[in-house]
């Protein structure tokens, strides 16, 4: 089979670039050809504000260059990842007017919420989902803080709402989670196209040995993440458990303020954080928006390291209380601190708990299970009698 991958990478590497390239390598191991199209949003800093919003709902460019790719490599499937705000849903049509169906990879909640996470001011927001301008999102300035980068990104999901675009162009979504899957069923997109399938974990970092003794954060430092939490946690914990916290972000400043106990490592390649969770006894995951796939929780799973994570959104449907982890309330510092007590003082039950979180990545987020997955979501739209109407552009 071939399969043209899209993606309009982001300007600092994040977990849906890392899909991305994934995806590509689990499909040729598995001898597919996997062609690529992509943009990366470093070229938007050569574009004019106007110009970009203009690019955001339609690119002419897309159009044109990917239809002649479609045309030229003549994959069986168009398989898109993000579009924003370069490629445009003009790849869509483009993979309409060649007859090629598409499967989209929802990695965040972008085409329900402006800003992607359906957070404001600290708080779960779903203001915007399932309106057809989301107008609320506009108001407060949600993406990048600005009312004209958010304006654009609202009127390209209104004008590809009121086109049909997300009904009448996309044969299958992929959604990371049964919690995010329910969501875009809430902002209006067909439940009988939208399945679920995670990301996963390769290649196997194998089973550490957790004898560190202190619970790992990674990830970004930012608010919605939770580490605000985290750090009023420490605090009440006093120094009794050492904390590790490996990232990079807006709070970096808050090293030089933090209570006895923490230890900042600032930002490691992947292999080095990886290596963390299999000495750690805990990953603390702390977020307070709704994730679309933790990639850490995966990783700490695949080390056998248990998980600490906030009762919320994906997290709790991932982490399984008493059996791959605990669940706290989010934002709750408390009760976080005491979750973490108690991890550290039960090590027979946390053990367990590690031998179970390890069976849960062999079963749902290793490579080929996952390659498993994405095939049988592959074949099935191929075999499905409805085909992309090819249409007009809106201007090739």
């Amino acid at each position: 089979m071939k399969v043209l991958l899209v993606h309009n990478s982001y300007q600092q590497p994040g977990g849906e670039d890392q899909v991305f390239e994934s995806e590509l390598d689990l499909l040729a191991s598995h001898g597919h050809e996997a062609v690529r199209y992509t943009a990366h949003n470093d070229a938007v800093l050569q574009l004019g504000k106007l110009t970009l919003a203009a690019r955001t709902t339609w690119s002419r460019t897309t159009y044109r260059e990917l239809l002649a790719l479609l045309r030229r490599e003549r994959p069986q499937i168009v398989h898109v990842h993000n579009t924003l705000p370069l490629i445009s849903p003009a790849a869509y049509y483009a993979a309409g007017a060649a007859g090629v169906p598409v499967v989209q990879t929802l990695h965040n909640y972008r085409l329900i919420c402006p800003k992607a996470i359906l957070l404001r001011e600290g708080r779960i927001c779903e203001d915007c989902v399932g309106r057809r301008l989301a107008w609320p999102g506009i108001v407060h300035a949600c993406y990048r803080q600005s009312r004209g980068a958010t304006g654009a990104v609202a009127a390209m999901l209104s004008v590809h709402r009121l086109l049909g675009t997300w009904t009448r162009k996309v044969s299958r979504y992929i959604a990371l989670t049964e919690f995010m899957r329910h969501k875009f069923i809430e902002g209006g997109f067909p439940a009988e196209r939208i399945v679920v399938k995670p990301n996963f974990v390769a290649p196997d970092p194998g089973v550490g040995d957790h004898r560190g003794g202190y619970a790992l954060f990674v990830g970004r430092l930012s608010p919605e993440k939770g580490v605000g939490t985290l750090l009023r946690a420490w605090a009440h914990l006093g120094g009794r458990i050492p904390l590790k916290i490996a990232g990079d972000g807006p709070l970096r400043h808050l090293a030089h303020s933090s209570p006895p106990g923490v230890e900042w490592l600032g930002r490691l390649d992947h292999g080095s954080a990886v290596a963390l969770m299999g000495e750690a006894s805990v990953l603390a995951f702390p977020s307070e928006c709704y994730e679309g796939f933790p990639a850490a929780i995966a990783e700490a799973f695949a080390t056998g390291l248990p998980v600490l994570a906030s009762d919320l959104g994906a997290m709790a449907e991932i982490v399984t209380e008493g059996r791959t982890g605990l669940l706290f309330k989010p934002g709750d510092a408390i009760d976080l601190a005491a979750k973490t007590e108690w991890v550290l003082s039960h090590p027979a039950e946390i053990k367990e708990m590690g031998r179970h979180a390890r069976a849960e990545y062999e079963a749902r987020y290793a490579a080929d299970r996952n390659y498993q997955l994405l095939h049988e979501i592959y074949e099935r739209v191929l075999e499905s009698p409805a085909r992309p109407r090819c249409g007009v552009a809106i201007g090739a």
